[in-house]
């Protein structure tokens, strides 16, 4: 191996002392965004178990008060859990189950984007139209469509609206809900389910070491 290489690969060898940073990091970013959720849930849960039930504007699911139930306790939990880093992995189970859900039940009808792209030109999809991936095209007709709508409302906005003020916070997109984040979620608390909660700064690890195997990396 010549000598530039042998160095690079030692020094990447050697930044593994840092990897309990980047559990530590899906942890800190997975916890806020779990808690709210089940706390959300839980300060209007007369209206969850109702959009749980709910055939025509919900999601029409079977036993929706236990349903509701379960996911916002695993949410509110779980992202206490996170936080702590206690039972990572046992947490990350029921999590990953709810985010499946999610995906399967509210977002996958409306295709990838959580936000619709309105410039076919930037949207992630133009270079997958070009190899004909299944949906790629309808996804830049879409954003076409897209393009024309948020046009129209910024049009309208501006001859009778204070535009600059209504968008002084950011700007105006279309929420399209799809399952974009629930699938990064998802796969964040795969990582951590497999991975741990990483070494140091988590109440696994120093269990681990108090009760369970010297040094395990499973925690």
């Amino acid at each position: 191996m010549p000598a530039f290489l042998y160095k690079i690969h030692h020094a990447l060898n050697a930044s593994r002392g840092l990897d309990f940073l980047a559990p530590l990091a899906l942890r800190l970013f997975l916890a806020p965004v779990m808690f709210s959720a089940g706390y959300n849930k839980a300060m209007s849960f007369e209206s969850t178990v109702s959009w749980f039930g709910n055939t025509e504007w919900g999601l029409g699911l079977p036993f929706p008060a236990l349903l509701a139930f379960l996911a916002t306790a695993t949410e509110l939990v779980g992202g206490v859990l996170l936080l702590l880093g206690l039972f990572t992995r046992y947490i990350s189970i029921p999590l990953i189950f709810t985010m499946l859900v999610a995906i399967a039940t509210v977002h996958w009808g409306n295709g990838w984007f959580a936000i619709a792209p309105s410039n076919p030109a930037t949207s992630m999809a133009a270079p997958l139209a070009k190899v004909s991936l299944p949906g790629a095209a309808e996804s830049l007709q879409n954003s076409v469509a897209v393009g024309e709508r948020l046009a129209r409302a910024r049009g309208v906005l501006r001859e009778h609206g204070h535009y600059d003020w209504l968008t002084a916070k950011g700007n105006f997109v279309v929420l399209n809900n799809g399952i974009e984040f629930a699938t990064t979620y998802l796969i964040m608390l795969l990582v951590l389910f497999f991975g741990g909660a990483g070494r140091y700064l988590s109440l696994d690890y120093w269990i681990a070491r108090r009760y369970w195997a010297q040094g395990s990396r499973s925690v």
